[in-house]
């Protein structure tokens, strides 16, 4: 009996954060011992953003910290092949066959694709990024990947990917599987600033490979409640990132229900909410 196979992966952009922990990684941990699974290192997807000299020169290095922190997060080594994208020539060709299979107003249509230039400072949307869902349904398919763990940024880039896959098919014959989403129990984080999403270019993150005490003072120094003063004034919960982290992080579920009761009556300060958290 054959096993499904599952595709993943990241660009080599630095190391990864809490943020990638929660909206895949946690997802491919637990998943990756059911599929065989393939963690592609997507340096060709990170040219749509980082293309200069200095990004390139750092794809090496990246990609190495970006593969221990998969490994070290808890995927076995033994049950994951991990390839960089570039050096599969067969992605570049199957990506410049499936251009022909979707209409830009459909690629203009990605939300995240106006954020993702937003967040690298483009003016417009350069040509490579708004084919990066064609080149994302490239990889799935190439290797035949029938589930796909994904966060909520990268949700609507593979339904592009089931479209591509069922209009290669009805024209073609029965090649590709329409690849299944597996989605995130916590969809994105927002950062340790409140501000947005956990993002490194935004500096509001909290990476996988922070020491011990590097985390402490990043938790400590989160935003919490600009309007509660003193311990004893009744503080907001909701959208509150430390309360948020607990949330996500803390397995006392109790202890997590009193921190908020006591935090809304204003019978607990936030110094002593943030030190239940690390």
């Amino acid at each position: 009996m054959s096993v499904a196979r599952m595709l993943t992966g990241d660009r080599p952009t630095g190391r990864l954060h809490l943020g990638h922990y929660v909206g895949s990684i946690a997802n491919r941990v637990r998943l990756h011992r059911r599929y065989e699974s393939f963690f592609i290192i997507a340096d060709l997807h990170m040219l749509t953003t980082r293309n200069r000299r200095e990004d390139i020169d750092q794809v090496s290095g990246n990609a190495r910290e970006m593969v221990t922190d998969i490994l070290a997060a808890g995927v076995d080594p033994d049950r994951a092949i991990f390839y960089l994208q570039s050096a599969i020539g067969e992605v570049g060709e199957l990506n410049t066959l499936l251009q022909n299979l979707v209409t830009v107003p459909r690629l203009e249509r990605v939300p995240s694709l106006k954020d993702m230039a937003r967040d690298a400072g483009k003016e417009e949307m350069p040509y490579g990024l708004l084919g990066y869902p064609v080149l994302q349904a490239a990889d799935i398919l190439c290797v035949k990947g029938e589930v796909v763990p994904v966060g909520r940024d990268n949700a609507a880039h593979v339904e592009v990917t089931r479209e591509i896959a069922r209009r290669f098919n009805h024209l073609y014959g029965p090649v590709f599987p329409v690849p299944e989403l597996i989605p995130a129990d916590t969809p994105s984080l927002v950062g340790t600033d409140g501000a947005a999403k956990m993002s490194k270019s935004r500096g509001n993150t909290i990476a996988l490979s922070d020491d011990a005490a590097t985390v402490r003072r990043k938790v400590l120094g989160m935003y919490t409640d600009p309007n509660r003063v003193r311990a004893d004034v009744p503080g907001t919960v909701e959208g509150n990132p430390v309360f948020a982290y607990h949330e996500v992080f803390n397995p006392d579920r109790d202890e997590v229900a009193d921190l908020a009761r006591r935090y809304r009556a204003g019978r607990v300060g936030d110094v002593e909410v943030t030190e239940r958290l690390i």
